[in-house]
């Protein structure tokens, strides 16, 4: 057996009660990862009214929970070993909660305040996720990582359809709308916190070397930790996987912001264009499905990558040249955005040889790769100002992936970092 393999310790999960309890818990982690974000979009012209924000500004407070993931990302493996992972991620949660509430309180500057929080809780959830199923399920990485991507993927879609109906039924519209997806962060501990608890006990009970890990360290184990997580930025395995990440995240969150005002541009009414967006949500699933199902029977993952890849620039160049088909180019494209992010998520455990580097890959990764993401909506709402028409931001997106398929394709190669 080799060292790296070695290191890997066995599945903690085991069979019974707690396995469930474990399999629901990061379900639900996985339903918190997005819907908090994606139900913006469809309210923001009345956040915009109501709050009294600029366009650059609600650009701004789309970007703000991404600026919070690529800040934050690097100090999630620090925070796990710190607290542990079962306390870091339902701790993530709790925050996550209180950030939805905050910022659907009226006040003044609690809608930014909030936002941050909740970029903040998200990006470690982000970054822990991975290691936890690195660690737990070592031989199902990807369809673990395709099971809890397609609740995230559900999830979005129906914050992103159910939020015009409920804010229009409710007096305090939009707030109401935004603020009851706290309750499911709040399921999400109370599910976790028997977990959280009895993890916690053994920790207390057994030294360990190991305070992102459930299970008791022999006590003959060494006080030094070299297996501890380091960011690897000396591997360029490392930075394809990171550029993969930032460029297929880049193109998630521009369709998020734009893709409406898009095909409104294209001659779609308020309402086919939400109805758009919910497609390009739902299809988000029906990628995330096939990614899960493909990853754990290819050796190599590039081929997989570059038909996600192709998936989207089909998508955005025929939003350019065929704006009448705008329904089928958001299916395309929402296959491209839900396949890609399973993809990316699992080749943090699958291009490293444990779970610590796997959570050093993944706070790399999520870092560099959400700064890309934050400046995409940005940046391409800066063109379409400048220039008065959809084309270039499209042509600019379209070079996105493109670049997306060079980089998936490298890393999607049958290597480990350090291997």
């Amino acid at each position: 057996m080799s060292a790296a393999r070695a290191s890997t310790p066995p599945s903690t999960v085991g069979r019974g009660p707690r396995a469930g309890l474990l399999l629901v818990g990061v379900l639900l982690l996985g339903a918190n990862l997005r819907a908090g974000i994606t139900a913006v979009g469809p309210v923001m012209p009345q956040i915009e009214e109501q709050v009294g924000l600029s366009a650059f500004q609600a650009s701004l407070l789309v970007s703000l929970p991404l600026v919070a993931f690529a800040a934050v990302s690097p100090f999630a493996p620090r925070l796990a070993e710190a607290l542990g992972l079962e306390r870091t991620l339902g701790s993530a949660l709790a925050v996550l909660a209180v950030g939805i509430v905050v910022r659907s309180i009226p006040g003044p500057g609690l809608i930014w305040v909030g936002t941050l929080l909740l970029g903040a809780a998200i990006a470690v959830l982000n970054v822990l996720i991975p290691s936890l199923i690195k660690r737990d399920w070592p031989q199902r990485i990807g369809p673990m990582t395709g099971v809890y991507q397609s609740v995230t993927a559900l999830t979005a879609a129906l914050a992103s359809g159910l939020v015009v109906p409920i804010a229009g039924a409710v007096p305090s519209g939009w707030r109401f709308a935004l603020g009851i997806w706290a309750g499911l962060a709040v399921i999400g501990v109370a599910v976790l916190l028997p977990w959280i608890l009895g993890t916690a006990s053994v920790r207390a009970a057994t030294p360990t070397t190991n305070p992102t890990s459930s299970s008791a360290a022999s006590p003959s184990a060494p006080a030094a930790r070299p297996d501890r997580a380091q960011l690897p930025l000396r591997s360029p395995l490392a930075w394809q996987v990171s550029l993969f990440m930032g460029l297929q995240s880049t193109i998630y969150y521009t369709m998020v912001t734009w893709l409406p005002a898009i095909q409104i541009a294209n001659g779609a009414s308020a309402v086919q264009a939400g109805w758009f967006h919910f497609a390009f949500q739902a299809c988000g699933l029906a990628g995330t499905l096939f990614s899960a199902f493909m990853i754990p029977r290819l050796r190599a993952q590039s081929g997989l990558g570059i038909l996600l890849a192709g998936a989207g620039l089909v998508g955005v160049l025929g939003l350019l040249l065929l704006p009448g088909l705008s329904l089928l180019w958001a299916l395309c494209a929402g296959f491209c955005t839900g396949g890609a992010i399973v993809l990316a998520m699992a080749l943090f455990g699958l291009r490293t040889a444990d779970y610590h580097q796997a959570a050093g890959l993944s706070s790399m990764a999520q870092s560099l790769g959400y700064v890309l993401a934050a400046l995409g909506p940005v940046v391409i709402g800066l063109v379409k100002d400048a220039t008065g028409s959809w084309t270039l931001p499209l042509l600019l997106l379209a070079g996105v992936a493109v670049a997306q398929g060079v980089f998936v394709a490298l890393a999607g190669r049958p290597r480990t970092i350090g291997g």
